[in-house]
């Protein structure tokens, strides 16, 4: 039974490379990934459609073989969401905000008897950003449609994630070198790797400030803000469409 189970775990991760590399051939050639039942896979006839086919072909190995490891994190998080998604459809989109509101008041509730004001105040405003960007993300999801899913409700997940712990650190100094020291060095290397082509990076280094930006409007700690919005809506427009690839490779059965 050990031995079966490995076949069908190996059948499973070709038969996704497989559908990968259909995919990428149809983006040139009809009928390759879900061929015609009356007409089949679409072949080439002629010499010339033989050489672009199977030079096309060709290229989409590499690439198939770079993009396969991302699709394992789209099914992982297409894992993850069914639950979330599970999870709202039980309790609604009220439900959710509910939930997110009783857990970080209790939480600022706590912080109220047993914390410094600071930091009281730190963790009040954590949850605010998290019940409003959970709510959001739990609207958007019901709304259906991968478009909708992809543009706004996994940005909006993202941005329930990361935000609370920035802007509690905004507001908290005791905790703000334990989130905003990692920050500015991850800010740091975006600029220097992701953004140094075109000189992308010197231009923002020389427009913005990380650590002063939004004082001028008496707003501190703006910069760190922005900072991570910028990062959770591109971030989950990438799980977004990770998911989608991961639906049309190996499509849920109520897709199909």
């Amino acid at each position: 039974m050990e031995r079966r189970g490995q076949t069908g775990l190996v059948e499973a991760l070709l038969l996704d490379v497989v559908r990968l590399h259909e995919t990428w051939m149809e983006v040139v050639f009809p009928r390759q990934l879900d061929p015609s039942s009356v007409l089949g896979k679409w072949k080439p006839e002629t010499t010339v459609q033989s050489v672009g086919y199977y030079l096309w072909a060709l290229i989409g190995g590499p690439l198939v073989a770079v993009t396969y490891p991302l699709l394992l994190v789209g099914f992982a998080t297409r894992f993850y969401a069914a639950k979330l998604d599970s999870a709202v459809a039980r309790i609604g989109v009220v439900g959710v905000v509910v939930v997110a509101t009783l857990v970080w008041g209790s939480l600022t509730l706590l912080a109220h008897f047993q914390l410094p004001t600071a930091v009281m105040l730190g963790i009040g405003g954590a949850s605010v950003v998290a019940v409003v960007s959970a709510g959001a993300a739990a609207g958007f999801s019901k709304v259906g449609g991968r478009f909708v899913s992809v543009l706004l409700a996994y940005p909006f997940a993202m941005t329930a994630i990361f935000l609370p712990p920035v802007v509690a650190a905004l507001l908290t100094p005791a905790i703000s070198g334990l989130v905003l020291d990692p920050s500015y060095d991850l800010a740091v290397w975006i600029l220097d790797t992701l953004l140094g082509v075109g000189g992308i990076n010197e231009t923002l280094r020389g427009a913005f400030d990380l650590e002063t930006f939004g004082e001028q409007w008496g707003v501190a700690g703006l910069g760190y803000v922005l900072m991570w919005v910028g990062i959770s809506v591109p971030l989950g427009w990438f799980l977004g469409a990770l998911v989608a690839l991961a639906n049309l490779i190996r499509p849920k059965p109520d897709d199909a």
